[in-house]
C-alpha cells in the first residue's frame, strides 16, 4: 500500500512538472499573436483565481471535517508571499520575450543553487560538500545549456536579467510556501497566495499599459525603459477566450493542485527530483510548438543540470526517500 501510494505521488508530481513546463511556450505563441505581458499575466491570474474559488467552495462542501481557517495574520503574510508568485510569473514572460524558452526555462533554474544559498544564509552554516558540488554542476550545465561557451552566440542581456530574476522571485516563492500556514488547506492557501501576486499583476497591467495609454507622464515614463510602443494600446479581452483559459490552468490551477497532492506522498526529496521533469518538458515543447533549436551541447548542460538536482535531494545513507520512513523524520 505504501508504494502504491509513493508511485501515486510520483504520477502526481510528474503530471504537474510536465503541464507547467509547457506554460511558457504558450506564452510565447501569444505574444506572436500579439497579445502583451499584461494581458496574459491578468487573463491568467484572473482565470486562475476564479478557477482555485471554485474548486475551494467544492471542496469546503464536500469535506467530511471543518478544514482549517488562515487567522488575519497569516493571510496578510499569505498574500505578501503570493506578490513573489506574481513576480516570477512577470519576470519569466517578459523574459521569454527577449530569449528563447529553452534557455529562459535554463535560467530560472537556477533557483536550484539560489536555494541553497539562502538556506545556508539562514541557517548561518556552510553547504556541505555536497550541495557545493551540486551547485558547480548547475553552473556548468548552465553554461552548456545557454551555449554560452559558443563565442558567436549572443544572448539579449535583458532576457538573461529578467530570467535571472524570475529565479530569484521563484526561489523566495519556495521558501515562503513551504514555511508558511503550513495548517491550511493546500486550495484555500494558494487561492490567498494567489490573490497576493494578483495584486503584483494588476499595478503592472496599469503602469505598463492601462496608465501609459491614458497618461502622458506615465507614456513617457515608461519610454524611458522600454522602446516597445506596441505594448500603449487598450486591453484586449480576447486573451481571455483564447490564451487564458490554458494559461490559467496551465500555470495557477493544475499544477500547484498535483503538486499539493504528490509531495506529501513522495516526500520533498523524491519530489524535488521529479519535479524536474519540468526542464526536459519545457525545451521539448519549445521545440515541437516553437520550432526553437536546440543543439547536442545544450542538451548535455540539460543533463548535466538534472544530475545536480538529483545529487542535491539524494537521502544521506541513513535516509530515505520514501516519506513515512521513521529515518526521514529524524
Amino acid at each position: 500500500m505504501e508504494k502504491k501510494n509513493i508511485l501515486k505521488g510520483v504520477l502526481f508530481v510528474a503530471a504537474g512538472a510536465s503541464i507547467f513546463g509547457m506554460l511558457a511556450s504558450f506564452v510565447k505563441l501569444s505574444y506572436q499573436d500579439g497579445y502583451t505581458t499584461s494581458e496574459v499575466t491578468t487573463a491568467q491570474f484572473v482565470l486562475g483565481l476564479m478557477g482555485l474559488l471554485i474548486l475551494n467552495i467544492i471542496q469546503t462542501k464536500t469535506s467530511k471535517k471543518t478544514l482549517a481557517k488562515p487567522t488575519s495574520r497569516e493571510v496578510k503574510l499569505l498574500m505578501l508571499a503570493g506578490t513573489s508568485l506574481g513576480c516570477t510569473s512577470l519576470f519569466y514572460y517578459i523574459c521569454v520575450q527577449y530569449i528563447n524558452v529553452s534557455i529562459a526555462i535554463v535560467l530560472l533554474m537556477q533557483s536550484v543553487w539560489f536555494s541553497v544559498v539562502v538556506e545556508s544564509t539562514i541557517a548561518k552554516k556552510f553547504p556541505n560538500t555536497r550541495k557545493v558540488i551540486a551547485t558547480i554542476i548547475v553552473l556548468l550545465g548552465t553554461l552548456l545549456a545557454t551555449n554560452l561557451i559558443n563565442l558567436d552566440v549572443k544572448l539579449d542581456w535583458r532576457g538573461i536579467f529578467w530570467g535571472v530574476m524570475a529565479a530569484a522571485s521563484f526561489t523566495m516563492t519556495m521558501f515562503t510556501s513551504n514555511t508558511l500556514a503550513t495548517h491550511v488547506p493546500a486550495l484555500r492557501k494558494s487561492m490567498i497566495m494567489l490573490s497576493g501576486g494578483a495584486v503584483i499583476v494588476f499595478i503592472f497591467l496599469f503602469f505598463a499599459q492601462i496608465g501609459p495609454l491614458h497618461f502622458d507622464v506615465l507614456k513617457s515614463f515608461y519610454l524611458n525603459f522600454t522602446d516597445n510602443t506596441a505594448h500603449i494600446k487598450p486591453f484586449d479581452f480576447s486573451i481571455f477566450y483564447t490564451y487564458g483559459f490554458i494559461l490559467a490552468l496551465f500555470g495557477t490551477i493544475i499544477p500547484p493542485t498535483l503538486f499539493n497532492l504528490g509531495f506529501p506522498k513522495t516526500g520533498l526529496g523524491l519530489g524535488s527530483i521529479i519535479s524536474s521533469l519540468e526542464l526536459p518538458v519545457s525545451v521539448s515543447t519549445a521545440f515541437f510548438l516553437l520550432g526553437e533549436q536546440v543543439i547536442f551541447i545544450q542538451w548535455m548542460g540539460i543533463v548535466l543540470i538534472l544530475l545536480a538536482i538529483v545529487l542535491m535531494n539524494l537521502p544521506s545513507k541513513n535516509k530515505s526517500l520514501i516519506p513515512n520512513d521513521p529515518e526521514t523524520h529524524k
